[in-house]
């Protein structure tokens, strides 16, 4: 046994009875009731005792009782000094029983010390005071010294056992008190991921479309500037109340989305391209359905890059190609270049870093940069 093990306290848990299921409670009930049984029977009992002796035992009985209790309270609280002040008062009154002749109850105030002592003391305490409460009732038991010595092993094995079991019991307790708590922190974990997810979708949508609507609208600007004539200048302004519409759609498969419930990312991908000039899209591999997340962020990279395809080269042709791998997915946007837009330098407002948190978020990457003909941007994410 370790050093700690001998001055170490019974858990809280195992002390508070937490978990003692119902029967268990009902006979521990039924067995402090029998004792309390036996020890007024043995008061009230004995020969030759005169009224104010059976009038003395029984506050004797009350006062046994309170400092059981006592005893019970200041070890769940593992205060040493008092729980050993009670149990020595226990072991006293059990003398002075036996010493004006009320045998029964100093007998089962020496047996219930000594197996409560094992029970609920830190171990160096507990063997010193067994070992006096057993001594004692060895002493005075009449029985064959054979019996006797079956007895108080009995007794100190008992004590020993309900330590175990009560010791059990408390690490059962914390166990599950540990699981609940995970379980408590994993569902707040899941809560503030869905919160992240419902932001960075609304952040996104709300990006992409205010980013494009931005690029008409600082084009109609510049023309009204330049001096360009009407229908210039209201094409503009009817291509931002499109793309202000688109918005509006973009946020409604956002919601649709965020409930599971998105077209086929392919159909998405072709209705993408259908309304820009100039842009393609080819799917190669096995066709899967994607996970929300690995599905989003493909559509998201998607609408940015042919938003800054448009932004930065107006007028270049663009290619989607999506790739189904045997554990993730690739989309790679490549534009043709062409002569910087006016509205280039206007900068790139979300862009490429939040299509890269995206992607790392979902544990894939993203690459983008010049190649030999324009730019080019591609995605790899698990899936």
């Amino acid at each position: 046994m370790t050093p700690n093990a001998w001055t170490r306290w019974p858990s809280p848990e195992a002390l508070a009875r937490v978990g003692i299921s119902q029967p268990r409670r009902m006979l521990g009930w039924a067995v402090r009731g029998l004792v309390i049984g036996m020890l007024l029977w043995g008061a009230f009992t004995s020969n030759r005792v005169p009224l104010w002796g059976a009038v003395a035992a029984g506050a004797g009985v009350l006062v046994a009782a309170a400092a059981a209790w006592g005893f019970f309270r200041t070890t769940l609280a593992h205060r040493l000094v008092p729980s050993l002040a009670l149990i020595a008062l226990l072991l006293g009154l059990a003398v002075a029983a036996q010493a004006t002749g009320f045998r029964v109850p100093a007998l089962v105030i020496w047996c219930g010390c000594a197996v409560a002592a094992l029970e609920r003391l830190p171990v160096a305490a507990a063997l010193p005071v067994t070992s006096i409460a057993l001594a004692a009732y060895a002493a005075v038991n009449d029985d064959v010294w054979l019996t006797t010595a079956a007895t108080t092993a009995g007794l100190a094995l008992a004590g020993y056992v309900l330590r175990l079991d009560a010791e059990a019991r408390g690490s059962a307790q914390r166990l599950l008190a540990q699981e609940r708590a995970a379980r408590a922190a994993e569902a707040e974990s899941a809560a503030l991921a869905e919160r992240a997810r419902i932001a960075r979708e609304i952040h996104d949508v709300l990006a992409h479309s205010l980013s494009a609507q931005m690029v008409h609208l600082e084009a109609a600007r510049l023309l009204i500037e330049r001096g360009a004539d009407r229908e210039q200048i209201l094409d503009r302004v009817v291509a931002a109340r499109a793309m202000a519409r688109d918005g509006l759609d973009e946020t409604r498969q956002a919601l649709s989305a965020l409930r599971g419930e998105l077209t086929p990312l392919e159909d998405y991908l072709t209705e993408l391209v259908g309304a820009n000039d100039g842009a393609e899209v080819t799917v190669s591999g096995e066709r899967r359905r994607l996970p929300a997340e690995a599905s989003q962020a493909v559509r998201r990279v998607a609408q940015e890059a042919l938003t800054n395809a448009r932004k930065h080269a107006p007028g270049a042709k663009v290619r989607l190609r999506l790739e189904y791998g045997e554990d993730q997915v690739t989309l790679d946007v490549r534009d043709t270049g062409g002569t910087p837009g006016d509205l280039t330098a206007s900068g790139g407002g979300y862009g490429l870093l939040g299509m890269r948190e995206r992607a790392e978020l979902l544990g894939g990457s993203l690459e983008a940069g010049p190649h030999e003909e324009g730019f080019a941007v591609t995605l790899k994410v698990p899936a």
